[in-house]
């Protein structure tokens, strides 16, 4: 992890070098890595709508030999591979902001100690606040910050996740995300939810300019839809 939080030390050095502000420094980093993550959430759209266009089958498996679990799997994972499925790829995206998140609370707690600034005079003299958060390196009390990094959460997930999702265990998840980042908002650095802010801000903007009609395209092309018309290989 002290790799990771070096190397986001250095890449937010090298912002602030240009003179930027450490808030704007701070959202100019978060838009760097939302587009250096960009194809991989492109994927991650193109596995979600693949996945939601074989449910129908993996429902009808689920039926015809929910009293042999082993079959099941073996079916299942036939509708996978005819699919050319994933069914892991969608997690992709959220499993490398988790390490980022990580490396970032500790450049944000510890700017001196991974180079973002020279020493502790140099720290103080740039984080002077931003907007209205009186510190980047410390939790803001106002709870403005985290009240809409746990809003911003729970609107990305649910406008993200296909509908045939949002029921019993996701439907959980998305609420306790929401309240982790609002937990998050209150007990690190502003600078953090600051972070997580502007990249559900930048996904949301992803969805509407990019996503969706991606995923419009892709529901026309019929691309990731399993052809039932053909036979499935028989052992």
């Amino acid at each position: 992890m002290n790799f990771i939080s070096n190397l986001l030390g250095q890449v937010l050095k090298f912002i602030l070098d240009f003179g930027i502000e450490y808030g704007w420094a701070i959202i100019l980093f978060t838009i760097v890595v939302k587009v250096i993550l960009l194809p991989l959430t492109i994927k991650q759209t193109k596995s979600m709508k693949a996945m939601q266009d074989i449910q129908p089958k993996i429902k009808e498996i689920q039926e015809k030999y929910k009293s042999k679990p082993e079959k099941q799997n073996q079916e299942i994972m036939k509708v996978y591979q005819e699919a050319k499925i994933n069914p892991m790829s969608g997690c992709l995206p959220l499993l490398i902001q988790f390490p980022i998140l990580i490396g970032l609370y500790n450049v944000l707690r510890q700017p001196v100690t991974y180079h973002v600034f020279q020493n502790a005079a140099a720290q103080k003299a740039a984080d002077t606040g931003f907007l209205w958060m009186t510190s980047l390196s410390s939790p803001d009390k106002t709870l403005i910050i985290a009240v809409l990094a746990g809003v911003t959460t729970f609107i990305t997930q649910k406008l993200t996740m296909p509908q045939d999702q949002q029921q019993g265990s996701m439907k959980f998840m998305t609420y306790f995300m929401s309240f982790m980042m609002f937990w998050w908002g209150i007990s690190f650095p502003a600078g953090l939810a600051l972070y997580w802010t502007v990249s559900n801000l930048f996904q949301l903007a992803q969805y509407y300019l990019i996503m969706n009609p991606l995923r419009t395209k892709l529901a026309n092309s019929g691309e990731g839809v399993v052809d039932e018309t053909k036979p499935r290989n028989k052992k």
